[in-house]
C-alpha cells in the first residue's frame, strides 16, 4: 500500500519511525518549512524531514496546500493511504478526498474530548488522570472525523508535558500501525464521534503561562507541570523580575495558607500560599539566568520569606 506521511515534529517522528521499521512503502513525506531556530536563527529542518532524507524518502515542504498547489504533487506521488500526525496545516478536500483508503489522523487525546492544537498541555493542565490516543479518518473541523482505535494511559503525578509527550508519541505509533493492520485486514470499524461530549484544548498562549496563586494548590501544580518543560509558566518577584517555573509539588500547608502569592518557606525550595494550600518551586528560571534549583535561587538572595509574588 503506497502511503504518504504528513507530519512534522517528534510527535509525529515517532509513527514515521515505526512504519518505516515495520517496512511499510512510504512513497513521500509532506513536512513544514525550515524554520529560524536559536540565538543564531540558524535554518533548522523539522525532525520528520531530517530523517526521511536519512534513509532515502523523499521530502516535500509546500508552503501551502490551498488552491491546488500540492495537487501534481500528489497525483504523481499517488498514495492510497495518507498517514497524518501533527503536520500543523489544514488539508484541503483535494488531499483529504485523494487517497482510496482516506486520510487518517494520530490525535493525543480520548477523542471527543481534547480536540485541537494543545491536548496533551490540557489535559494535565486540566488534572486528568488518564489520557490516551485516538487513531481517526480526517474530514472537515478540527479532529471531528470518525474514530478508530483508541488506546489509554494515565498520567502519573510525577509527569510533565514532556514525559507524557515522549509516552503518547510512541503509543501513537503503536496505535497507528493497529490502525493499519486492521485496515488491512478488513476489521477497521468507523465510530462517529458525539459532539455533545466534545471539549476543545486550545493552543497555549502566554496568558495561560501566568500562575494565578488564587486557585488550588492542585491547579497551579498541573499548570506548572503541564507547561513544563516549555513553554513554562512564570511568576514575577517583588522587583517586577520575571520568574519562570520548571519543577514543583504541592506543599505541605493545608487549607488556607496565608496571602496567595505569599512565599511561606524558603526551608526546601521556595513554598508560596495558593487560595487552597500551597506550592512549593524546586527548579526555576530567572529573568536572564540559566535554569537553576530553587534553593540556589534562595541562597543568592532573590527571594526571601514574605515576599509577594505576583
Amino acid at each position: 500500500m503506497r502511503i504518504l506521511f504528513m507530519g512534522t515534529p517528534d510527535f509525529a517522528l515517532a509513527t514515521l519511525k515505526a512504519l518505516y521499521d515495520d517496512g511499510e512503502n512510504i512513497v513521500g513525506v509532506v513536512t513544514q518549512p525550515d524554520k529560524p531556530r536559536g540565538r543564531g536563527n540558524i535554518m533548522t529542518p523539522p525532525p520528520v524531514k531530517v530523517f526521511a532524507e536519512s534513509v532515502g524518502i523523499p521530502a516535500y515542504q509546500p508552503t501551502t496546500l490551498k488552491n491546488g498547489a500540492f495537487d501534481e504533487t500528489l497525483k504523481a506521488l499517488d498514495p492510497e493511504l495518507i498517514v497524518v500526525v501533527a503536520y500543523g496545516k489544514i488539508l484541503p478536500p483535494s488531499v483529504l478526498d485523494y487517497p482510496i483508503h482516506g486520510c487518517m489522523n494520530v490525535h493525543g487525546s480520548l477523542l471527543p474530548t481534547l480536540r485541537g492544537a494543545a491536548p496533551m498541555q490540557r489535559a494535565i493542565m486540566e488534572g486528568h488522570p488518564v489520557t490516551g490516543i485516538t487513531t481517526m479518518y480526517m474530514a472537515d473541523g478540527i479532529d471531528t472525523g470518525d474514530m478508530l482505535i483508541k488506546a489509554e494511559m494515565p498520567i502519573l503525578p510525577d509527569d510533565n508535558f514532556e514525559t507524557v509527550h515522549d509516552k503518547l508519541a510512541a503509543l501513537g505509533a503503536e496505535t497507528m500501525k493497529k490502525t493499519i493492520a486492521a485496515l488491512r485486514a478488513g476489521t477497521l470499524v468507523r465510530t462517529v464521534q458525539d459532539d455533545t461530549l466534545a471539549t476543545y484544548a486550545a493552543k497555549i498562549e502566554k496568558s495561560d503561562c501566568l500562575i494565578d496563586f488564587t486557585k488550588s494548590a492542585a491547579e497551579v501544580h498541573n499548570q506548572i507541570r503541564g507547561l513544563s518543560p516549555i513553554p513554562l509558566s512564570f511568576t514575577h518577584t517583588p522587583d517586577g523580575k520575571l520568574l519562570k517555573v520548571v519543577a514543583a509539588h504541592i506543599g505541605k500547608a493545608e487549607g488556607h495558607a496565608d496571602i496567595p502569592g505569599k512565599v511561606i518557606s524558603v526551608t526546601d525550595g521556595i513554598e508560596v500560599a495558593c487560595g487552597n494550600g500551597s506550592v512549593v518551586f524546586t527548579r526555576v528560571v530567572p529573568e536572564g539566568k540559566g535554569q537553576m534549583g530553587a534553593a540556589d535561587f534562595v541562597r543568592g538572595r532573590k527571594i526571601n520569606l514574605n515576599d509577594q509574588l505576583s
